[in-house]
């Protein structure tokens, strides 16, 4: 309701539309049953007076289509705001969750409350306040129509009423349950999807067709089976209702019948309005119950967006700065201790001081905490005690932004967009084609980038899917050629590339790293030995540290990482 109180006009507009709609529908039946008053026996027909009820009806047809169309249009205009709303609060909420959050929730899950979600919400407040606003206006005045008439057969409608509203409210209790199973269900279906169809090549490779089909069938088979019940119970609304509703009709006939015959308490043209006024009064609970079937599928997929809306964003210091550090000296890390999971102990205690232009290599076996370190720097995770300091201030003194645009990053995984060359080297940023090409010369893309249909101005499909590793991971490169950030962070940076462009790539990085503050992450050790200081982590502390030759001539466990790769490519080559 929040947003929807955002575009208050437009919901005046569709709250004047219905009054006008209900009030036209309400005023045929007065002028239908007047027509009939008219029609007193055969031969005896007041046909003046017809023709002027004839013609005012005409004029309140007119008005009741045209306020129907505006009302549709107001509803259409206002239910697309609020969806175009939420979408856009949903993707900027995105972009403010801790990393954390993204690690821990499955991306297709993430998609599927972003766009199913929101489009079954749009479903349902599109016919809600269609069919709502009418609907509750229509019940008002014909209520308060058939009072004025007689307030006896009123009492009857009025008696029977609540029996209607038990049977809507009990099965949309029902319906609301079931249908937040089948959005569970169907938000799994969507994430495994996802990941199926983003996969294919690891799929096929390693065989796993027919166990991801039956594990596809295991969870169609659960969606069905909670879709049905869903549809099963929310279809029973409408015929029950409609069977509450023939009761009323049936009990305005019998007592309006005996009015006219035993007291002639009405004519026989005011029982005929008096049937239009229950036949009214009843239908909108059929179109009700309706809508609050679509309410019960729309109000379990707003929740979920609700509590996306609702979780902890990134937090700043009140005071932290916006702009970037433009200078510093000496990143500490002081006594630093991090964890994922609290009972399990990552890092703990860790300190080190880098000082400005050196080259710190990470190195070390799987899981000891080289790229948990890359992620604390970059306040991917903030650390659970301790610090990290850049010339005695911290790191939580300045945004997040801020912080980030002294860092260039190359991770193993490489990311491109659908779009040209030169929008995935640029990610948006104004550059001269100039810059790029010259961005992309230095690490060695610019050869294969000419040899493209269009050079810098091919599209390429998502995630670079026409492209080898190697050369998507070129480009990712050259972006941090083309940004020239004073610290960077190589993690396996090369990982994806022949050793010849390896070779030359990495007299290029040599090039950009001169006087910058580098950290190199790297599990090919002969790729880190012109480091300043190598730093050997093993179960989150850094058991060893210097340049390689003193880390070499000290023979302990850098020594035996380095000889036993040393020892499989020698058995490679061989």
């Amino acid at each position: 309701m929040k947003y929807v109180f955002k575009k208050w006009y437009l919901l005046a507009a569709t709250i004047f539309c219905a009054v006008l709609t209900v009030a036209g529908s309400l005023y045929i039946p007065i002028l239908t049953g007047r027509g009939i008053d008219l029609v007193i026996d055969a031969g005896n027909v007041d046909f003046e007076g017809l023709k002027g009820i004839i013609f005012r009806a005409l004029i309140v047809i007119a008005v009741t289509i045209a306020a129907q169309f505006f009302l549709s249009l107001s509803n259409n205009r206002l239910t697309s705001g609020v969806v175009y709303e939420i979408r856009k609060d949903v993707m900027g909420k995105i972009h403010k969750l801790p990393v954390s959050y993204i690690d821990y929730h499955q991306s297709g899950d993430l998609v599927s409350r972003m766009i199913a979600d929101v489009e079954t919400l749009s479903d349902g407040l599109l016919m809600g306040f269609t069919q709502f606003f009418t609907g509750v206006l229509t019940i008002l005045g014909t209520l308060a129509f058939m009072l004025l008439m007689n307030w006896k057969i009123t009492l009857v409608v009025v008696l029977v009423t609540p029996l209607s509203f038990f049977v809507a409210g009990f099965v949309s209790k029902k319906t609301y349950n079931l249908f937040s199973v089948q959005t569970k269900e169907r938000s799994t279906q969507v994430s495994f999807i996802n990941e199926m169809v983003a996969n294919q090549k690891i799929v096929r490779a390693f065989a796993k067709e027919d166990d991801n089909l039956e594990k596809f069938k295991e969870m169609n088979e659960r969606l069905k089976k909670a879709s049905l019940k869903a549809t099963f119970f929310s279809s029973l609304t409408n015929p029950s209702t409609r069977f509450v509703n023939s009761l009323v009709y049936a009990a305005v006939a019998i007592f309006g019948s005996i009015s006219i015959i035993v007291t002639h308490g009405l004519t026989v043209g005011e029982l005929t309005i008096f049937l239009s006024y229950a036949n009214q009064y009843t239908k909108p609970f059929n179109e009700i119950s309706g809508v609050l079937t679509e309410f019960q599928n729309a109000l379990a997929c707003a929740e979920r967006i609700r509590k996306l809306l609702c979780e902890n964003e990134i937090t700043e210091k009140e005071d932290a700065k916006t702009e970037k550090k433009k200078d510093f000296n000496v990143i500490d890390f002081k006594d630093i201790g991090f964890s994922y999971v609290p009972e399990q102990k990552l890092i703990e205690n860790f300190s080190l001081k880098v000082n400005k232009g050196k080259r710190i290599a990470i190195v070390g076996p799987t899981g000891c905490g080289k790229t948990t370190l890359i992620n604390l720097l970059m306040r991917f995770y903030e650390v659970n005690s301790g610090d990290i300091l850049m010339d005695d201030e911290s790191i939580k003194d300045y945004t997040r932004q801020a912080y980030r645009e002294n860092f260039g990053m190359v991770l193993q995984e490489t990311w491109l967009r659908k779009g040209t060359i030169k929008d995935n080297v640029t990610l948006g940023q104004k550059f001269s084609d100039e810059e790029v090409i010259e961005a992309c010369k230095k690490c060695h893309a610019h050869s294969f980038i000419m040899r493209l249909p269009k050079g810098y101005d091919t599209e390429i499909s998502e995630d670079g899917g026409n492209l080898s590793n190697g050369q998507k991971q070129l480009l990712c490169i050259a972006r941090v050629m083309l940004m020239n950030p004073p610290i960077l962070i190589l993690d396996e940076a090369t990982s994806s590339i022949d050793t010849r462009t390896e070779l030359k790539v990495q007299d290029a990085f040599a090039r950009l790293m001169k006087g910058k503050t580098s950290f190199i992450v790297a599990h090919r050790l002969s790729t880190i030995k012109t480091a300043d200081i190598i730093l050997v982590m093993k179960d989150g502390n850094i058991i060893e540290q210097g340049s390689h030759d003193e880390l070499m001539n000290a023979g302990g466990f850098y020594k035996e990482l380095y000889l036993s790769q040393w020892a499989e490519d020698e058995s490679l080559s061989g």
